[in-house]
């Protein structure tokens, strides 16, 4: 226990490895393709500031011991220990009913304690003390941030009597509720059409004559750039990488997490609107892009594959839609080598078949789809915005919880 400035004031301050036991996660490899005893696992991408995503949960094979050492209990706070963005090192949430027994990967520290209130925890760990102390002592290579676990456990984390941090919590909890709310409803409206849509192709599948992906391209897939990137420069084409790509199949907006890659290496790679790109490797193997100008020039790098869709045979919004959908998800499950690095080739992807109706009933779907995201979309913000309130809400109540206020 010691006493030192935070955020420019001074509070009594303890440690995070003096408070909390520090647990890490499961290290993924051979013999852990889900089989026998298939196990929902959390990654980086669940683990969002202040909440757990669950709607794309992956699924690995649980050996003995495993619960015991990697389950997660209610109560628990997962962080984050690697990401491309500097921004996003140490993000922090709190594990609720819904995401306990569940396990975590090695990329995903969990905290437990039963001396600070969870909920307490989670908002110190998110606030700008937190990551401001993540930005100076992350660690780089290949691109790829990193926290330690010797940092982790150092981290000063505030000594406040639980009153003040009931009272903290109570203040946010507000925000919390409407949040949980909109969360909800964006989930339910996501369930109603993911299964309309999903539907509708099913029948698109019975009704009408298929085609190897290849044949309604101009051409083959092809693979990215294995050019190393260099920091974003407005000069150079954006360079796309699986972890640009977020789970709704759309390019992040985080400018810290972008990086270019030089005119040299990018020409080849330039992409063209409709061009759809699809991860060859990875446990997001299979997760899809499509290509819009309005994200910018972009080059796209090696561990995606690109396909250029013909548009007199296949709306290349409906070939991306069907990459989202359960049919082509079940053809990666069944198709994706578990040997090593998980990965489907180019031409494994080239010879998957996709049902090829007339365009006009491709272009029927494809409105109703796309009107449901720009919905989505809509709520997602709102979302994002009261995350961001609320963020900055705790940071002012932190000042005062320092000060003594």
């Amino acid at each position: 226990m010691r006493s030192e400035a935070v955020g420019g004031s001074s509070a009594c301050l303890s440690t995070v490895g003096a408070l909390f036991e520090v647990r890490s996660g499961i290290a993924l490899g051979a013999g852990r393709a889900p089989s026998r005893n298939p196990r929902g696992y959390l990654r980086v991408a669940n683990v969002q500031r202040g909440h757990i995503d669950l709607s794309d949960v992956a699924e690995i094979e649980e050996l003995p011991h495993d619960h015991e050492r990697y389950a997660l209990n209610e109560g628990d706070l997962l962080l984050v220990e690697g990401h491309a963005s500097p921004a996003e090192i140490g993000r922090c949430a709190l594990v609720t009913g819904p995401a306990s027994g569940l396990l975590h990967q090695n990329h995903l520290f969990c905290l437990r304690s039963d001396k600070v209130l969870p909920k307490f925890s989670e908002i110190w760990l998110n606030s700008s003390h937190a990551r401001s102390y993540w930005l100076s002592e992350s660690a780089t290579s290949s691109g790829l941030y990193t926290i330690n676990r010797n940092a982790l456990e150092r981290m000063p984390f505030p000594l406040v009597d639980s009153t003040v941090q009931r009272r903290v919590v109570d203040v946010l909890s507000a925000l919390d509720v409407r949040i949980a709310v909109e969360s909800q409803a964006l989930q339910k409206t996501t369930l109603l059409w993911d299964g309309l849509i999903n539907q509708r192709l099913e029948e698109h599948v019975r009704e009408y004559d298929s085609a190897r992906l290849a044949d309604v391209c101009l051409g083959r897939g092809s693979y990215g750039s294995n050019a190393a990137a260099v920091a974003r420069d407005g000069r150079m084409p954006r360079y796309v990488r699986i972890t640009d790509i977020d789970e709704q199949g759309n390019l992040s907006a985080d400018v810290s997490s972008t990086v270019s890659v030089p005119w040299v290496s990018a020409r080849p790679y330039i992409l063209e609107g409709g061009d759809l790109l699809i991860a060859r490797t990875g446990f997001t193997t299979g997760k899809s892009y499509l290509y819009r100008p309005s994200d910018g020039l972009c080059a796209y790098a090696g561990y995606l594959v690109r396909f250029r869709v013909d548009p007199s045979v296949m709306l290349p919004e409906y070939a991306f839609m069907w990459t989202r959908a359960n049919v082509f998800r079940k053809w990666v499950s069944r198709n994706v080598r578990e040997v090593g690095q998980r990965n489907i080739s180019a031409r494994e992807y080239d010879g998957h078949h996709i049902a090829v109706p007339p365009l006009e009933v491709q272009r029927e779907l494809v409105d109703a789809w796309e009107a449901a995201r720009s919905t989505s979309l809509l709520r997602q913000q709102e979302i994002s915005r009261l995350r961001t309130m609320k963020q900055a809400i705790a940071d002012d109540l932190l000042v005062m919880v320092n000060t003594g206020a």
